[in-house]
């Protein structure tokens, strides 16, 4: 095995050979600058990169591969913490790039990748997709035709993957031409976040959950992805897409799947993805008598951010003043089966709101026969918050008995509480993307997302697109809001309330 180094020490890389040629398209992109170098550095850090494994920038600009290294060392030194900067690390790293100028579109140049491959091919090439999806086609052809592939190369691709069911099964027709499915990566980074794969340990390691995780136990469901930013100059993308198909279409089912599957046989990749399907399949689809009832779109006007004057999202630069396309999504859904019936799951996400956050909600149910103060008697359920940004960590919401002697039996609440950052401050939380990065590298896909989980999502979702064709405009919420009041009159109609406790 391989020798590595980490902070001055050797390490062996275990069982797992993970040495790979990775080729990287859209090299200088904003995605590869800001999460894909800082994780494929911090993976040498540690001394999860074997030493073999080199990269290969693709992309259109004309730099050398001496400019491209000092585009690569100026990303570390603008996204990685100073405190993480190995000066030893930075050099070793640095020398394994070498780059390629390419038209992905253009055959011709795909024999650069061929010739760089040749004096490294007893690893397998791993091709990460960091453009826009209407490349990916060309790109996979264009290996392919070049030679530059074997049964051992891998494809990742980022999402979204498509506009639409249609548009997505033709992005992966494309890529399936020439890749089996074994070897198809589709990133959703929310799923190698470490409260996400906790998500899974707490579910199935700890009986305490595993037997209350039902309709029996739990009354309801909140999954709130809300952002502080507006569309920061993605209009031409955003537009056409909106907060459904942005958020709702990939990580907001991503997370309903992990809380509402039942158990894997193991935690093989397929015995994972297939209960997922089975709980994208069991989605309540909306009618038209539930969309005015059970769904609120909106969008931001002008309003304030940290104390700031923002404009509203048709006040944007390059704006079209009559876009109704929605910047916030708020609904209530269910899942049809034996585990969730008549269990609503609540989802919120949308732009320019007070906090940047991700959190999921268990309600608990409250106790059949309640002995305390009846005034109190809304503080008594439990709640399991898990919160995935900005500070990843789990509490758990219990009452007891308020101390003091004049208090009687008053309750209090008051969370059991793990914090990731405190619980776990001597070794540093890893990004989404360090973890994803490495299970390729592993050969690894129960973290990455299989062809019929993109597909019956956009189902899903094209059935409530389908049905806002007809409905009124947006309704409009100021920036710096929690989104409009219809929203809340959503939950609130069910005597319950967002959780906002943030």
């Amino acid at each position: 095995m391989s020798q590595h180094k980490r902070s001055g020490e050797a390490r062996t890389s275990g069982d797992i050979d993970t040495a790979i040629d990775l080729a990287l398209f859209g090299a200088l992109g904003d995605l590869s600058q800001r999460k894909l170098y800082p994780a494929l550095y911090q993976l040498d850090r540690e001394g999860l990169l074997d030493e073999d494994t080199r990269v290969l920038g693709v992309a259109r600009q004309d730099v050398d591969a001496e400019g491209f290294r000092s585009k690569v060392e100026a990303a570390l030194k603008r996204y990685v913490k100073a405190e993480e900067m190995d000066r030893a690390v930075v050099k070793r790293f640095l020398a394994r790039l070498d780059y390629s100028q390419l038209d992905a579109t253009q055959p011709e140049g795909y024999a650069a990748i061929r010739e760089w491959r040749q004096a490294g091919s007893a690893r397998p090439l791993v091709v990460y997709l960091a453009v826009g999806a209407s490349l990916y086609g060309d790109i996979c052809r264009h290996l392919e035709a070049s030679g530059s592939l074997d049964e051992r190369s891998r494809v990742v691709v980022e999402k979204p993957i498509g506009f639409d069911l249609a548009s997505s099964q033709e992005v992966n027709d494309a890529i399936g031409a020439v890749f089996p499915e074994s070897r198809i990566y589709r990133i959703d980074h929310y799923l190698g976040k470490e409260t996400v794969q906790n998500l899974i340990a707490l579910r199935f390691a700890n009986p305490l959950f595993g037997t209350q995780w039902n309709q029996n136990h739990i009354s309801h469901v909140e999954i709130t992805v809300a952002e502080k930013v507006g569309i920061e100059g993605r209009w031409g993308y955003f537009d056409k897409a909106g907060q459904l198909r942005d958020m709702v279409q990939n990580h907001l089912l991503q997370l309903v799947c992990l809380i509402a599957m039942d158990p894997p046989a193991n935690l093989d990749a397929d015995a994972i993805r297939d209960e997922k399907v089975k709980v994208l399949k069991a989605l309540k689809p909306f009618t038209d008598d539930m969309l005015g009832r059970d769904v609120v779109r909106g969008q931001y006007i002008a309003g304030t951010a940290d104390g700031a004057s923002v404009p509203g999202y048709l006040d944007e630069d390059d704006a079209n003043t009559d876009s109704h396309t929605e910047t916030f999504v708020a609904m209530k859904t269910g899942v049809s089966n034996w585990r969730w019936a008549g269990v609503p799951f609540y989802l919120r996400t949308g732009k320019r709101m007070p906090a940047k956050m991700s959190q999921i909600v268990i309600h608990f149910r409250q106790q059949p026969h309640y002995i305390f103060d009846p005034d109190q008697r809304a503080l008594a359920a439990n709640k399991l918050v898990i919160r995935l940004q900005p500070e990843e960590g789990i509490a758990l919401e219990v009452l007891t008995k308020d101390s003091g002697l004049d208090k009687g039996m008053r309750l209090r609440k008051g969370p059991l509480h793990l914090d990731f950052n405190s619980a776990f401050a001597k070794s540093r939380i890893p990004d989404a993307y360090e973890r994803l990065l490495l299970e390729v590298m592993k050969g690894q896909q129960y973290l990455f997302v299989r062809r019929d989980e993109v597909e019956h999502a956009w189902r899903w979702c094209d059935s409530l697109i389908a049905a806002w064709q007809d409905d009124q405009a947006p309704r409009r919420y100021p920036a710096g809001s929690w989104g409009p009041v219809a929203s809340i009159a959503m939950i609130t109609q069910d005597g319950r309330s967002w959780y906002e406790d943030y």
